[in-house]
């Protein structure tokens, strides 16, 4: 590695309900499989915030946090065959081995050997440096023509809109529901557009994410629940149908409820939130209407596709940052982004000094 000191600053998780800016050994290769990566890009998601508030029963204490960012290649394993020293790349959020029962079949998110871990398991990326553990899988080349922040959010939100969108069953001429107009949600729209999707409706109680939506062309039409029906609204606007199919990117038991109803018969719920309590199915009112209930998250197995897709310009992501701080300034973007000040949506952390 080219950095002379032998520690870095790194967002450390306590396990107790806080964080803090520390200084950490700087990672070093463990596995022939793994790849050291400069940080040029990190961001905050509220998956971290989860972590903070005791809500992600896997994430273990004295962790570097973070998990969604873009870097160069600075050293890799003897094995790794895919990237090497000087290249950029997009790191994803999930880690898997590509071996094992389930990565095979292209369950990469069930890997037996991963799953989330940076940031949550292992030390993740809101830091200097990171190791990323099977680099050939982990890491995607990002092309001459796109920029570190074109690619940013392409290893966990927007690979979480992808795989919503993928599992939905869009198909060309369709009217897709998306719950949540928060990074996930905005993804997700950028994904069904993708697949073919006509008509993008957007439901959120935060008029200005709503807006941003609208204004960026992300969304056709956007409703707040608060203000309106919006089972009886959405069948208004499908011909008394509804959605073809609904992305769930919220999160609340009141949301949950809004997907099922504002599904039209056979539809597909795609949840791709991250609930912090059990939800209810209400079998005897969902009777008949036949709904396919798919329950997701990131899935990583798609992201040269997703890529490409950047590559081409039909979809951008960059609508979605709304702050940059420093890594040195760290915990006052994380006040920042949990509070929602000015509007914040997404927030990349730089390199100190940069």
């Amino acid at each position: 590695m080219h950095n002379a000191a032998q520690t870095m600053k790194a967002v450390v998780y306590d396990g107790k309900g806080h964080i803090e800016l520390a200084d950490r050994a700087l990672p070093r290769i463990v596995e022939d499989t793994d790849a050291i990566v400069r940080v040029t890009r990190s961001s905050i998601c509220t998956s971290d915030l989860h972590i903070i508030h005791g809500a992600v029963s896997r994430a273990l204490p004295d962790t570097v946090l973070g998990h969604e960012f873009v870097g160069i290649v600075e050293e890799v394993g003897s094995t790794v065959k895919a990237i090497a020293p000087g290249d950029r790349v997009a790191v994803n959020v999930e880690t898997f081995c590509g071996e094992c029962f389930f990565c095979k079949r292209g369950y990469v998110n069930n890997c037996v050997q991963g799953g989330w871990e940076l940031g949550c398991r292992i030390d993740g990326c809101q830091a200097e440096y990171v190791r990323v553990p099977f680099a050939d899988n982990g890491c995607t080349p990002i092309p001459e023509s796109v920029t570190d922040e074109d690619a940013l959010f392409l290893g966990d939100v927007l690979a979480t809109g992808y795989f919503g969108a993928e599992i939905a069953e869009i198909t060309p001429g369709d009217t897709v529901a998306v719950i949540g107009a928060g990074p996930v949600g905005l993804c997700a729209m950028m994904c069904a557009r993708a697949f073919g999707a006509t008509t993008i409706i957007a439901l959120d109680i935060d008029r200005s994410r709503l807006d941003r939506a609208s204004r960026e062309g992300i969304a056709d039409i956007v409703l707040d629940p608060n203000e309106i029906d919006p089972e009886e609204t959405v069948r208004s606007l499908t011909e008394g149908r509804g959605a073809d199919a609904v992305i769930e990117c919220a999160g609340t038991p009141a949301t949950f409820e809004t997907a099922w109803k504002i599904a039209r018969p056979n539809a597909v719920v795609s949840v791709m939130a991250l609930y912090e309590e059990d939800q209810v199915l209400p079998l005897p009112k969902m009777y008949g209407k036949n709904l396919v209930f798919k329950t997701g998250g990131v899935d990583a197995h798609c992201l040269g596709r997703v890529m490409a897709l950047i590559e081409a310009g039909r979809i951008d992501t960059t609508p979605l940052i709304t702050h940059r701080f420093p890594l040195d300034r760290a915990m006052e973007a994380y006040r920042t982004f949990e509070a929602h000040e000015d509007g914040c949506m997404k927030v990349v952390l730089t390199p100190i000094g940069e």
